[in-house]
């Protein structure tokens, strides 16, 4: 069985300029207790990745707030208004990466393959410095993989051998991040005895998993 560490020490372990994934939709399904621990540590020049900036005060866009962020590779940031305002003042790099393209991206990453070939983007500012691929007479853009120093998982279930749950639209990132980062952190909703998860319900074995948050208080 594995001990499970605060969100404090989770933070410390991730250093200024890491790149980190997380996972979640909108703010949900994002490991939020982590990331105000980031906050609290006042981290800097991070690249995330994920499906978007959340909303200001919400979510991931707590660390845009904070200034903790360098980079973003995201699907979008239609929802937040203070990474818009930090793109255009270049505070913060911004790549827009399609939905699908940027899963698959992760997908890759995680499975070890040298990218994904996706005809999205094709005639569009996004083909922009990327190689294009013909087969069979459709052209397809070859996106490369993306890897994470850190993962950053939001769980409904974890016990102590690290094996995780999922609820609703948290099923979106987090798995196909536990396979992308070099540390994986989860951050789960509940721990309960290794035993209760059936085998059939875990959706990220432990083996993947680094570390534990413990439960909130």
């Amino acid at each position: 069985m594995q001990r499970a560490i605060s969100a404090a020490e989770a933070a410390a372990l991730i250093p200024d300029g890491a790149s980190v994934m997380f996972g979640g939709f909108m703010g949900v399904g994002s490991p939020d207790r982590v990331f105000d621990a980031i906050v609290a540590r006042g981290a800097r020049g991070l690249t995330i990745i994920g499906n978007d900036t959340a909303f200001p005060g919400v979510g991931v866009g707590k660390l845009i707030d904070a200034g903790c962020v360098a980079a973003a590779k995201v699907s979008h940031i239609g929802t937040n208004p203070v990474t818009q305002k930090k793109m255009i003042a270049g505070e913060i790099a911004v790549e827009l990466i399609p939905q699908g393209t940027l899963a698959e991206r992760i997908r890759a990453g995680g499975s070890g393959l040298g990218g994904v070939l996706t005809p999205t983007g094709v005639g569009t500012v996004v083909e922009k410095g990327k190689r294009l691929i013909e087969v069979d007479g459709r052209d397809y853009l070859l996106e490369l993989p993306l890897l994470a120093d850190f993962a950053l998982l939001r769980a409904h279930e974890a016990d102590y051998n690290c094996n995780l749950t999922y609820r609703l639209t948290a099923t979106n990132f987090n798995p196909l991040m536990a396979f992308a980062g070099a540390c994986v952190i989860a951050e789960p909703d509940e721990i309960v005895p290794v035993g209760v998860i059936p085998p059939d319900g875990v959706r990220t074995p432990g083996i993947l998993v680094h570390h534990l948050i413990e439960r909130p208080r």
